[in-house]
């Protein structure tokens, strides 16, 4: 089966209430089984001009990662993320093995 990928961007405007984001994201990923691959705002931007904080989350399936992003542990976490950040974020189906 296909991995899921969610990838974020994520452009911080209150970083006190971006980390109290983080703290209630965490253990949702966890959680639903998630393994952050790549995390950061240091990434070679090659093309375009969006910036901020890239994220790349793997779970076991696309369905997992649609579970993760709907459940109640993170949907709470993202209204704390919507007060504080501009985000592009979508969830993608990895390549069959």
């Amino acid at each position: 089966m296909a991995k899921g990928y969610l990838v974020a961007n994520i452009r911080v405007t209150n970083q006190d209430k971006f980390q109290e984001f983080s703290g209630m994201a965490g253990p949702a990923i966890k959680k639903y089984g998630g393994k952050v691959l790549a995390r950061g705002p240091v990434a070679d931007r090659l093309e375009g001009d969006v910036d901020g904080i890239v994220m790349m989350i793997e779970f076991d399936s696309k369905e997992a990662a649609n579970t993760f992003y709907h459940s109640n542990e993170y949907q709470a976490a993202k209204a704390i993320r919507e007060e504080c950040s501009d985000t592009d974020l979508m969830i993608v189906e990895g390549v069959p093995d």
